[in-house]
């Protein structure tokens, strides 16, 4: 009796194993959005900046005179965990768009809450209203909000968690910020794409250029 209950744990924890070493490994239930060789699942919004793969990664670049460009996710995420590693020109003020949305009418204005990505010092993963008329949601830049979390000319992880109306970002292992939004931004965005933005430069300025690389989402 004893050897086959022994048996029998064994071969439970033997089944067990490919879960538990996922959990230790900590990819369990994470997939990517980014196949690192194409941009299918994804598609351009708004703007005319220009979106290559290059090196296993996703490279933007300004294109002078457009507007605010954004590679939008097809598929929509409500609650999840979002990480990526990133690095932008010095010069060049990015973004990535979470819960976000097209307007089909008027401008076709892509808006939605926004991780703030930028080198340092600057403001890099407090939370802008893209075309939402709000400006900063979480805070304003210039009080207290400036650190330098970010490596300049070097790639940097992104960690943000959206469960329910709390918004909570991590740059290289340090929390920025932990944002309840307003309820009627919530409200109207319980959902919506991720948006990797190249931001819209000033004339005579640029070319200049941002890469996203290992973008993996879990959801929650």
């Amino acid at each position: 009796m004893k050897t086959t209950l022994s048996r029998l744990i064994l071969l439970s924890l033997c089944a067990a194993a490919p879960s538990l070493l996922a959990d230790s490994h900590g990819d369990h239930g994470w997939k990517p959005l980014f196949n690192g060789k194409t941009l299918s699942g994804w598609g351009v919004a708004q703007g005319y900046a220009n979106y290559y793969v290059e090196d296993g990664a996703i490279l933007g670049r300004t294109a002078e005179g457009s507007p605010n460009t954004f590679l939008t996710s097809y598929k929509h995420f409500g609650d999840f965990e979002l990480k990526f590693q990133v690095k932008v020109d010095e010069g060049l003020n990015s973004g990535v768009q979470i819960r976000s949305h097209n307007r089909e009418w008027g401008s076709r204005r892509y808006f939605g809450p926004q991780v703030e990505i930028e080198t340092s010092p600057g403001q890099s993963g407090f939370i802008y209203g893209e075309g939402l008329n709000t400006g900063w949601i979480s805070k304003e830049p210039g009080d207290g909000a400036s650190h330098n979390h970010v490596k300049n000319n070097d790639w940097n992880e992104f960690h943000i968690i959206a469960k329910g109306d709390t918004i909570t970002t991590f740059i290289n292992g340090k929390q920025v910020t932990k944002l309840k939004l307003p309820g009627g931004i919530y409200r109207e965005y319980p959902s919506g794409s991720i948006g990797l933005q190249v931001h819209g430069i000033k004339a005579g300025t640029g070319p200049f250029e941002v890469r996203w690389r290992n973008i993996m989402i879990k959801e929650l």
